[in-house]
Order: structure tokens, then C-alpha cells, then sequence
């Protein structure tokens, strides 16, 4: 394996030449409203949480934050806004992917070319296992400090379409957040003339701050997804590892919670 070249990737082979005056402050144009419309405006919302929790006289370990929460008392209406949430996020990645195409970046240009089952999902069980252990170790060790909110994955109530709409979710966040923060925010700065590390760091503190409002230990622990995610994606090529990898870790965390939390006493 090439180190160096894991560290300072070239650009990728196939590289357009710069874009004129005009043409790059369409592209800034479009990345800013784009992050403002999806991921961007979630980051601003995640750090000034933080803010607000940090005020609090409780310390951040003594205050809990859900990531799925149940939206109406009536079940069947509380289903019809998880099924919402759940299509605004497909409609995020939809978007990414659409002004890629429209910047003549076909889907299997930024990795999604037809799945090769054996390897792509042995690299993203990989990855999965590569980010979720450490990451869970980090969560442990900076609520102890003080660090994190108790994050608890799900807090939908106990309906016959939890399990179902918690295994929806997974994949919907999946493909938002990489084919948005990785595929196409990279292949976007790229085209502006960014190197591959300044890239890949704007990639990483994207999704380190939309992760602010569980603690300084949570924005910290996915900015580091981040980078591990980014630089697979522009070593590789490959983005369908990344978006099993990036399920298999929610679906863990969701589903594992909501059946378990009834039997152990120690998950908040």
C-alpha cells in the first residue's frame, strides 16, 4: 500500500480544467444553497444547541438528547411525519445527485456504478466496524468527562412500525449525508481547484458540526468519520461501501436501542 498517496492523494485523472470567473461563483453560489437547504443549516442549528446546552446549570453529560423522536400522539399521524422525514432526506441526496448530473457527474462517476456485492459490502462491514467501535469507546469516554449529552438513538413510542420506520431511516441518512458531504461537496470543491486535503477537511468539519448538538465528543468523534469516509471515497471511487458502512452503524444504533433499552439498565 502507497501511504504517501493516502495521505496527499492526487487529483483524480480525469481533471476539467479550472472554470472561468463566472463559472466559479455559480458553483459557490450553488454549494452555499445547497448546505443551507440541507446540511449546512443543520450545522448551524447543531453548534448553537451546543451553545445553549453548555449555558445550561447541568453539565452536558446530565442532559439527553434523542435522535428519533415521535412527532404526534396518534400513531398513525406520527408514522406519516417519520415517512416525511425520512423522504426530505432522500430528497437531499436526489438533490446531490441531480446537479452533479447536471454537472456531467453521472452517478457512476462519484462511485455508484453497478454494486460488486462481495466487496463492497465486505468494505463497508469494514468500515463499519472501523468507525462504530472506536466511535462508541469516544461517546463512553466523553460522556465520563463530561463532554457529551446521553444520546439516546430512538425515542419513538412503542408502535408495530418503529422497528420498520427506524430501518428506513438508516439508509435515508446514509445517502443523504454521503452522496451530499462526500461525493458531492468534494467533487464541487475540486472543480473550484481545492486540493484533495482541503477538500476532504471541509468535508469533515461539515459533518463533525451537524453532529455538535450530542457534545463536543460527538462533532469530534464524526468529524474523524469524516476523514476516514472522505479519503476512502477519493482513493477509491467507490461510494456504495460508504453508504452500507454508514446504514449498517444506524441501524445498529437505532434498532439495537429501541430492543434493548427495556433490558439494560445502563443505556440512558
Amino acid at each position: 500500500m502507497d501511504f504517501k498517496n493516502w495521505l496527499t492523494p492526487p487529483p483524480p485523472e480525469r481533471t476539467a480544467p479550472l472554470p472561468d470567473a463566472r463559472e466559479r461563483t455559480t458553483i459557490k453560489v450553488e454549494i452555499a444553497i445547497v448546505l443551507l437547504v440541507t446540511f449546512g443549516l443543520s450545522g448551524m442549528s447543531s453548534i448553537l444547541s451546543l451553545v445553549e446546552d453548555a449555558l445550561q446549570t447541568a453539565a452536558l453529560s446530565d442532559q439527553t438528547v434523542a435522535l428519533n423522536s415521535s412527532r404526534s400522539s396518534f400513531s398513525l399521524i406520527d408514522l406519516l411525519f417519520q415517512l416525511l422525514s425520512i423522504l426530505r432526506l432522500c430528497a437531499w441526496g436526489g438533490l446531490g445527485l441531480y446537479l452533479l448530473w447536471r454537472a456531467d457527474l453521472a452517478p457512476r462517476s462519484i462511485g455508484l456504478a453497478r454494486p460488486r456485492l462481495k466487496i463492497d459490502f465486505g468494505h463497508g462491514v469494514g468500515l463499519a466496524a472501523l468507525i462504530g467501535l472506536p466511535g462508541l469507546a469516544l461517546y463512553l469516554v466523553g460522556n465520563a468527562l463530561g463532554f457529551n449529552l446521553n444520546v439516546v438513538p430512538s425515542a419513538l413510542d412503542d408502535h408495530w412500525w418503529r422497528v420498520p420506520a427506524l430501518i428506513l431511516y438508516a439508509p435515508a441518512n446514509s445517502g443523504a449525508e454521503e452522496i451530499i458531504v462526500v461525493a458531492y461537496l468534494i467533487s464541487r470543491l475540486r472543480r473550484l481547484g481545492l486540493s484533495e486535503n482541503a477538500s476532504l477537511l471541509c468535508s469533515a468539519l461539515l459533518r463533525g458540526s451537524y453532529h455538535l448538538y450530542q457534545g463536543v465528543g460527538g462533532g469530534v468523534g464524526n468529524f474523524l468519520m469524516g476523514l476516514v469516509f472522505g479519503r476512502y471515497w477519493q482513493r477509491t471511487g467507490r461510494l456504495w461501501p460508504l453508504l452500507i458502512a454508514h446504514a449498517l452503524i444506524d441501524i445498529v444504533a437505532f434498532v439495537g436501542y429501541a430492543l434493548l433499552r427495556e433490558h439494560l439498565s445502563w443505556l440512558p
